[in-house]
């Protein structure tokens, strides 16, 4: 005998995220900043290096779109967001959207450097100092994004990073400490703490608030930039 049954449809707004393997934070932050009862989160992830090289980001384009596709098709996205900055950086944002669009409809597609670019339209950020954990060969690419992106980089900072494992674990304290010696030493409309894998989410506001400057990092603008674009 077969019961019968309702079906019914999603009522709330329908995210999807592609995490690097190597990524320890973005997953929670995401799940810290969205409550289950404002957004769907569902979350892919994909293969990746467990050091961020230029190599290691060539070999992870073509497995975009195989990543993309393990998300749920059913599931209706309204957003999909790809959780690497300097691999978009180095990939480019238009190449990640043409890739997840081939592995999972959705609406839209976004990315922290895209996030990062629309946050700082939206509130006026022309000139933007930038930490990043990465070597600067690795940095270097993000940094110029952001000039064609229509920011000027007015000064950077670099951990000279090149293990996922090691950029997950850097304390707060060293990140705040990079955050204040750079903004300190120019001037800027803005700081922007590069890298999903870095832990920001509980430093950021504090951070906002001492330095006088608006703090924006690449998880903090992802989660900014998909909720915006998901009309949250």
């Amino acid at each position: 005998m077969s019961l019968s049954y309702d079906l019914i449809e999603p009522d709330m707004p329908g995210l999807g995220l592609i995490v690097l393997r190597v990524d320890e934070t973005i997953e929670d932050e995401f799940r810290r900043h969205f409550s289950p009862d404002q957004v769907r989160l569902h979350i892919s992830r994909v293969q990746s290096g467990d050091d961020l090289t230029p190599e290691t980001i060539t070999q992870m384009g073509p497995r975009l779109q195989d990543a993309a596709a393990l998300l749920p098709r059913a599931a209706q996205f309204d957003v999909v967001g790809y959780a690497c900055t300097s691999a978009t950086a180095s990939l480019g944002a238009d190449y990640v959207a043409q890739a997840v669009r081939g592995g999972v409809p959705c609406k839209e597609v976004t990315d922290p450097l895209s996030s990062a670019l629309a946050y700082a339209k939206a509130h006026d950020l022309k000139r933007m100092a930038i930490v990043s954990p990465y070597e600067p060969h690795v940095a270097a690419p993000l940094l110029s994004a952001f000039e064609r992106g229509g920011v000027e980089v007015v000064d950077s900072l670099s951990f000279g990073e090149k293990s996922e494992a090691c950029v997950a674990r850097i304390a707060s304290t060293s990140i705040a400490d990079a955050a204040r010696h750079l903004v300190s030493r120019c001037h800027t409309d803005g700081l922007f703490l590069s890298c999903t894998n870095l832990k920001t989410f509980s430093l950021r506001p504090s951070l906002e608030q001492e330095l006088g400057v608006p703090v924006l990092s690449s998880n903090h603008a992802l989660a900014w930039h998909m909720a915006q674009l998901a009309g949250l």
